[in-house]
């Protein structure tokens, strides 16, 4: 039996925040002469479930790619976990925390960093840098998500002429990079034009990849 609001019910809306970022809290406790079952295993758990939603495009996006956006720092730090880094698993729980604190300052995004405070994304976004004719992007072998944009980026510039390198970095190769750029499936790709007091005049790599990722009607 499941209660759901205090009502009996088998079934929560797929579009529910519990369900779609892990975003909630449990508890566990003993029912005598009820029954038991249910847990971490999932050897009874046969059928895969598959959900597909629909909304609006974030109409920002445009005019985040046509002015850039500015990074603030984020307090909250990933956890790392070689086991389910790169995955965009259930569980957005991490990015609520980051969300949050990201609404309390004038930045469009953060720079997100791992438990150690190696650079490894954004909010919502992949990260990318430029130093010359060298690209950087973090490596995500214990955080972060390996977005399908990340990857349609490094599959063009390694066609480049750039030199690509997934590192581990600090915050300080960021603010010293002649240019930065985030990405996902739907911005696709979009220039910062700010981190802190550092600000970034070149739009170089962002012009060079844009027009592979361009959006269609």
């Amino acid at each position: 039996m499941f209660l759901i609001n205090g009502k009996e019910r088998d079934s929560l809306a797929a579009n529910d925040r519990a369900i779609q970022f892990g975003d909630g809290c449990f508890t566990t406790a003993r029912v005598r002469h009820g029954r038991g079952g249910r847990g971490y295993n999932p050897a009874a758990c046969l059928t895969p479930i598959r959900m597909l939603s629909l909304s609006p495009a974030p109409m920002h996006y445009a005019r985040w790619r046509e002015a850039g956006i500015t990074l603030a720092l984020s307090p909250v730090r990933l956890g790392r976990n070689p086991h389910l880094a790169g995955l965009k698993h259930l569980n957005r729980l991490e990015q609520v925390l980051i969300r949050a604190h990201l609404e309390q300052t004038d930045a469009e995004e953060a720079l997100v960093l791992d438990s150690e405070g190696w650079v490894t994304e954004c909010c919502a976004a992949n990260l990318f840098w430029r130093a010359g004719d060298t690209v950087f992007t973090p490596r995500l072998t214990h955080a972060g998500v390996n977005g399908i944009m990340r990857q349609h980026c490094l599959s063009r510039l390694a066609q480049s002429r750039y030199h690509v390198v997934e590192v581990s970095a600090r915050e300080e190769a960021v603010q010293q990079a002649d240019e930065v750029l985030l990405c996902n499936a739907l911005m696709p790709v979009v220039p910062v034009k700010a981190f802190g007091d550092v600000r970034y005049l070149s739009h170089e790599l962002y012009e060079f990849l844009a027009p592979y990722c361009e959006l269609s009607d």
